[in-house]
């Protein structure tokens, strides 16, 4: 029988082999190792920055009802049939048409529309909100009812003594909340927003008046 094909030269050459696989397998470990290390070190003394790393995090901007400091609805109060909401729509800022698109907007939900203006006519400052809701006592169910329908609207009681609403669009707005995302349910109290004041703790501010006509230069 030729030596090398004796069962000692057939042990030999499997510890070989064996060895040879272990040297290859370490050899790779071993650069894997050092690639880490080196790219760590990169990434740690800041000359390299990982896309994950660099990304800047950030939580959704919160949406409700209402923005801190509005008037909370009285409690058990429920939302209002959209019919018997009686809102006039009115621009706080220079986009051409804006209490018109929202007021049509609103109507095709069914909200009963007064009338429409530019804010400044009724006596209100631009806003650069998304909507500003205001109301007195008596409409603070129809307020609720119509601020689900704007994203974070600004509510705002004042000393008006019926219960109609007004609704100041300001230059956040886009369009109203998707109708299937608005969150009010028939006999089913409203939800208290965080942050809100209690409507006996809130002191009403004097309902907007519009300013004097300007009288038209008399002859010469």
């Amino acid at each position: 029988m030729s030596a090398d094909r004796t069962p000692d030269a057939a042990r030999q050459r499997r510890r070989r082999h064996t060895r040879e696989r272990q040297a290859v397998v370490f050899g790779v470990l071993l650069t894997g190792l050092a690639v880490a290390g080196l790219g760590a070190a990169a990434v740690y003394t800041g000359n390299v920055s990982l896309p994950l790393l660099a990304r800047d995090f950030s939580s959704p901007e919160p949406t409700g009802l209402a923005a801190e400091d509005s008037p909370c609805p009285p409690e058990g109060a429920t939302p209002v049939p959209y019919g018997q909401v009686s809102a006039t729509v009115l621009n706080a800022t220079n986009r051409v048409g804006l209490a018109g698109d929202t007021a049509d907007a609103l109507a095709a939900r069914g909200f009963t529309i007064a009338g429409q203006a530019n804010a400044a006519d009724r006596g209100y400052q631009p806003y650069s909100g998304t909507a500003l809701i205001q109301f007195g006592t008596q409409g603070v169910a129809a307020a609720y009812t119509l601020a689900a329908q704007f994203d974070t609207p600004q509510l705002v009681l004042d000393t008006r003594a019926d219960a109609t609403v007004d609704v100041v669009v300001g230059s956040s707005y886009s369009a109203l909340v998707a109708a299937a995302d608005v969150v009010l349910v028939v006999d089913q109290p409203f939800a208290v927003p965080e942050g809100c004041i209690a409507l006996d703790q809130v002191t009403a501010v004097a309902q907007p008046v519009p300013p004097p006509p300007t009288e038209a230069p008399a002859e010469g």
